[in-house]
């Protein structure tokens, strides 16, 4: 093996916790409903609108507005201007990167690797520079090799345009190279379609669910030193 690739937002730092934390801090302040009913309308927001960012519907800020027209819908926000929406979200956005953290077993984990000369690096369905950004200030700035975000080629995960990419960049062979990463979509069944060795990192325990050929799921970072070997 000569390479790790790594996808970062439930991978190595804790984003559902995050946003968990920060729309209902945000929610509090402003005096509206921050119960488990107003978690789940945020998350299927982001799920629903950010999948139209990834396929060019929507514009990164666009994804943003639709998200927070759509949570403030029942207090008369359906209609809310871009600036509004903006500002709204640059509210949640203070309160999102307070609560930004990795998970307990990032450090080890990438210890190890670096511990192996492996290169090492990221792909990530968001732009690089704003993950760059959060890998810093989550005490991850420069252990990466190379950063592949969304508006690298343009396009993101599954593509396996994406992880051939990535490995260039790295002076890998898709063969010689893992990935790591939280979704199974995306991330473990992306990069085995591109070649590379894909781990689903799969923290919830997923029930029931059927590993595809080609795959092998983890429930924690601690055990991919096991799968390098």
């Amino acid at each position: 093996m000569r390479g790790v690739l790594f996808d970062v937002d439930d991978t190595l730092v804790d984003h559902s916790g995050a946003q968990r934390t920060a729309i209902v801090t945000y929610l509090a302040s402003l005096g509206l409903d921050h119960d488990d009913a107003a978690v789940t309308r945020w998350r299927e927001a982001e799920e629903r609108h950010f999948s139209r960012h990834l396929t060019g519907e929507l514009t990164f800020e666009g994804q943003r507005r639709a998200r927070v027209r759509e949570m403030l819908s029942a207090h008369g926000g359906a209609d809310l201007d871009d600036a509004t929406a903006d500002e709204w979200f640059a509210g949640f956005t203070t309160h999102n990167e307070a609560a930004w953290t990795t998970y307990d077993d990032v450090g080890a984990a990438l210890a190890m690797v670096a511990s192996r000369e492996l290169a090492v690096g990221i792909v990530t369905n968001v732009d690089a520079n704003h993950q760059r950004r959060k890998l810093e200030k989550v005490g991850l700035g420069g252990l990466f090799h190379v950063v592949v975000g969304l508006d690298t080629l343009g396009f993101g995960k599954p593509d396996p345009r994406v992880f051939r990419h990535a490995c260039e960049l790295l002076r890998t062979q898709p063969s010689d190279t893992f990935f790591v990463g939280d979704r199974l979509d995306h991330d473990a069944v992306g990069a085995r379609d591109a070649g590379l060795r894909a781990v689903w990192l799969d923290r919830s325990g997923t029930a029931g669910a059927d590993v595809p050929d080609g795959i092998t799921r983890v429930a924690s970072l601690a055990e991919l030193e096991a799968v390098l070997a």
